[in-house]
Parts: structure tokens; C-alpha cells; sequence
């Protein structure tokens, strides 16, 4: 692989400008990631069950290889992660929390159903990112033979999993405070 610094050094500054564009959208994913790793976390101590504990459980699981798969790009591509912007991250997540606590002081299905819409939020943010990425890696050599396509998919079945337990959260936060109404 050619020397990705050396060959920054050698393209008009217009270019060099556009590494440091990189810089900053891919450490807004990594900050976003932290964002979402968090919220999971949260989220698996919500006591919902058995099987949405091990749902969350491997959700997270997966989020944190993307995370990885993220870091390995940034290594790729030369780009330092920016520990503030984690950090600014890691504050807001804190604070969507306690505004989920606060809009739901009952038994937790709405704080729950919002907290499944945000993750969907993080989920399709970061599949835009490799599709960002993968329409642009034939340009960047530090991108070339990453197969972005596999991350979209993953993207894709991850965000597919979490609508289907959002809709059956909504039916029961959604509904009467919580509490189911029967018929």
C-alpha cells in the first residue's frame, strides 16, 4: 500500500482539506458510536426480559465490531481520533437519558420505545457512513478493498431487527400509559 501521507503531501491543498473533512466526519461517527454503545448498555438494564436482554445484549455486541471495524478505517486513512468530540458525545447521551426518565416516570415502555428509536437513528447514521465511504473509496486510497457493501448489510439487518421490537414496544407504550388494554 502506497504511503496515504505521502501522497496527501503531493495533491493541491483543496484535497488536503478535504482529509481533514474526513477527519471530522469519521470521528462524528466515532463519537456517535460511543453514543450508541452507551445507550444499548442502557438499554439492556431496563429489565424487559430474558430475550430482549440477550437481544440487546448481541445488538451491542454488533455495534461494538462496527465500532471496531470504524477504528480500523480511521488507522487506514491516518485519521486521530478527536477524544473531545467523544467525550461531547458520551455528555449528550447522558442527558437524552434523563430526558427519557423524566417523559416516562411509569414503567419504562415509553423511556423504552424512544430509546429503540434512537438507536435506529444510530444505526442508519452509520449506514450512511459506509455508504458514504464506499461511494467515495475508489478516490481514497486508504479505502480501496474494504467491503463496504457487507457493513451497509449489516447495517441494514441490524436496523430491521430493532423496528421489529420497536413496533410491538409502541403497541404496548403507546397504549393506555403502558398498560395493555384488552378487549
Amino acid at each position: 500500500m502506497a504511503d496515504v501521507k505521502q501522497q496527501t503531501l503531493n495533491t493541491p491543498s483543496h484535497d488536503r482539506t478535504n482529509g481533514k473533512h474526513l477527519a471530522k466526519y469519521l470521528n462524528d461517527h466515532m463519537a456517535g458510536s460511543t453514543a450508541l454503545i452507551n445507550l444499548l448498555q442502557h438499554l439492556q438494564g431496563t429489565r424487559r426480559g430474558k430475550d430482549m436482554h440477550w437481544f440487546l445484549v448481541t445488538l451491542r455486541g454488533e455495534v461494538v465490531a462496527d465500532r471496531v471495524s470504524l477504528e480500523g478505517v480511521m488507522q487506514r486513512a491516518e485519521v486521530k481520533k478527536h477524544r473531545h468530540r467523544t467525550a461531547t458525545a458520551w455528555l449528550i447521551e447522558k442527558l437524552t437519558r434523563l430526558k427519557l426518565r423524566m417523559d416516562d416516570k411509569g414503567n419504562g415502555a415509553l423511556q423504552f420505545l424512544e430509546g429503540l428509536e434512537l438507536v435506529e437513528v444510530g444505526i442508519e447514521g452509520k449506514r450512511e457512513l459506509w455508504r458514504a465511504l464506499g461511494a467515495t473509496s475508489e478516490q481514497m486510497p486508504a479505502l480501496k478493498g474494504i467491503n463496504f457493501g457487507d457493513l451497509v448489510r449489516r447495517a441494514d439487518e441490524q436496523h430491521e431487527r430493532v423496528e421489529s421490537v420497536r413496533i410491538e414496544t409502541a403497541k404496548v407504550a403507546l397504549v393506555s400509559d403502558g398498560t395493555v388494554v384488552r378487549r
